[in-house]
């Protein structure tokens, strides 16, 4: 995977991030979700790359990043500072203003960057999400079983953690084959999938990506609520991308969650499960190409 991209470790705000980076042009800031890590953009980022710097960090705690302990009110966590990590990333690197697209976790941390620091991210791409506040906002017993996890890795440790340490690769492969669209892992690249086993069986990843999901339940709901009742919205334009068959695209209509939130929206569905990335890489490559070359 990556072939040409230049692998190097940069120091966030409190971790240490891994990236890979190639091409030229305009920079473009990749971030990944949940249980995955930057590996997750292998299939388009060499695309990308022929027309954008590409810069693909693996999030604080996730992959080959360090994982810092948790602080009270579950800070640490927090998609504010995942997103000063990448904005130190993006500084380190001489990247004043960037593009960002982001897929699950890695989108909520790309719209918290939007709203933090608008003069910062110049396109925002949001794949296959709604903003936290509306998830724990509309949920009710349907969605609640789609997006269990979301109650489950939010529990005080160490119980999630002890549960999914007894069998993590299980865990992961049963998580992420249940969010595509065929129910099966047959979307993922092999050795994309050989870096998420790796990374998911050490037990500071674990503990981190709880620690991710109770700032999710805690500081990021708070935010979100914060900057609607100010009224603050995201300046910058937005694309949202959902799969058909996706976690927020089955009977609800995305775009209009999201237009309270975003100044100028445009966006569109994938034929695909939550992983739009993977299970349609030329489809999800098209519509980002277009977006940030616009």
């Amino acid at each position: 995977m990556f072939e040409g991209f230049e692998e190097k470790t940069i120091a966030g705000e409190g971790a240490d991030i891994f990236v890979r980076v190639a091409g030229s042009g305009p920079p473009l800031l990749l971030l990944h979700g949940y249980p995955q890590t930057g590996a997750m953009w292998a299939r388009i980022a060499p695309r990308l790359a022929e027309r954008f710097t590409v810069v693909i960090p693996d999030l604080r705690g996730y992959g080959r990043s360090s994982a810092p302990a948790n602080i009270p009110d579950n800070l640490a966590y927090s998609k504010r500072a995942m997103g000063r990590d990448c904005a130190a990333v993006m500084q380190a690197l001489d990247h004043q203003r960037f593009h960002v697209a982001g897929h699950d976790r890695g989108a909520r941390v790309a719209y918290r960057m939007a709203l933090d620091m608008p003069e910062r991210v110049e396109r925002l791409a949001v794949l296959d999400i709604v903003p936290v506040a509306e998830v724990w906002e509309r949920m009710d017993a349907t969605s609640a079983m789609k997006v269990y996890h979301w109650l489950f890795l939010a529990q005080p440790a160490p119980f999630p953690e002890t549960l999914i340490g007894a069998d993590p690769v299980m865990f992961l492969d049963h998580t992420i084959a249940s969010w595509t669209k065929t129910n099966t892992l047959d979307a993922f690249d092999p050795a994309a999938l050989d870096e998420y086993r790796r990374a998911f069986a050490r037990p500071a990843t674990i503990a981190a990506t709880c620690n991710d999901y109770r700032a999710g339940a805690t500081i990021d709901w708070q935010l979100d609520r914060e900057d609607r009742d100010a009224g603050r919205r995201i300046k910058a334009p937005t694309l949202l991308l959902w799969g058909s068959a996706g976690i927020p695209g089955e009977g609800h209509d995305p775009l209009a969650v999201w237009r309270p939130w975003c100044d100028r929206l445009e966006g569109q569905a994938i034929d695909a499960g939550h992983f739009i990335v993977e299970e349609a890489p030329e489809a999800t490559l098209r519509a980002l190409e277009a977006f940030f070359a616009a």
